[in-house]
């Protein structure tokens, strides 16, 4: 898997990801780019030097002057996520979204809201690739990513483990009347379907955000980005 960009790139290699070569844009020098080749000769990760075109040729987009080849993503368990219980758990469940722009977004949000991990179904969803990465800002070398089998079963296991699952929906009660303030669980639908019908039944409750434009809904990454600052804002 290749990752674009000065930052996706310096979080891989603070995060200890392996990172199997470095590929730099001949000719192209800066303070980042010179601390990326440093750690990069002291781990002995091998640096290539290449024209700009054949690094976008290589990527199949623009390039931020730097690549790096690293292993594919390791998906955490949701036991995993889970063991993390030093303050109460903040959970993103994604339900079906699709794009890896709105997966990287969620992702770079969920890791400066300090979220506790994100988890998303086998089927029918992004999974984490270069384009994630990249669009992460390389929150994905920090936050946990749990793939799981199917999302409803996920929420029973959470309730069962006193997790408080809520789902968004334009339908739902007012967020701001919601306790965000515990173990939580948020469910965010996917690209024009939402959340499904069944997962909405299933949650202990659904929320909703205030909608004062002329437009009845939100982006999935726009959405989680408030509704996990309104749990920050509750908890702080």
């Amino acid at each position: 898997m290749l990752i674009n960009g000065f930052n996706a790139v310096q979080e891989a290699l603070d995060a200890g990801t392996t990172i199997e070569k470095i590929y730099i844009e001949k000719g192209a020098f800066s303070e980042k780019l010179r601390k990326i080749s440093a750690i990069a000769k002291e781990r002995k990760i091998r640096i290539f030097y290449l024209e700009k075109e054949e690094l976008e040729a290589m990527a199949k987009m623009k390039v931020q002057k730097v690549l790096a080849e690293i292993t594919d993503y390791k998906y955490f368990t949701l036991d995993e996520i889970l063991a993390q219980n030093e303050k109460p758990h903040l959970i993103l469940l994604l339900d079906g979204v699709q794009d890896p722009h709105n997966l990287g977004a969620i992702i770079r949000v969920a890791d400066c809201a300090g979220a506790t991990g994100v988890v998303i179904p086998r089927h029918r969803s992004v999974t984490v690739n270069d384009t994630v990465i990249k669009t992460s800002a390389g929150a994905t070398a920090h936050v946990k990513i749990a793939k799981v089998t199917n999302i409803n079963d996920t929420i029973r296991e959470l309730q069962d483990r006193f997790i408080t699952v809520f789902a968004t929906d334009m339908e739902g009660d007012l967020i701001y009347d919601a306790n965000l303030d515990g173990d939580v669980a948020i469910v965010i639908g996917g690209e024009g379907l939402g959340v499904k019908a069944l997962t909405k039944k299933l949650a202990d409750g659904v929320i909703s955000l205030p909608q004062l434009g002329k437009i009845n809904s939100l982006n999935a990454s726009v959405a989680a980005g408030i509704v996990l600052y309104e749990a920050v804002r509750q908890r702080i």
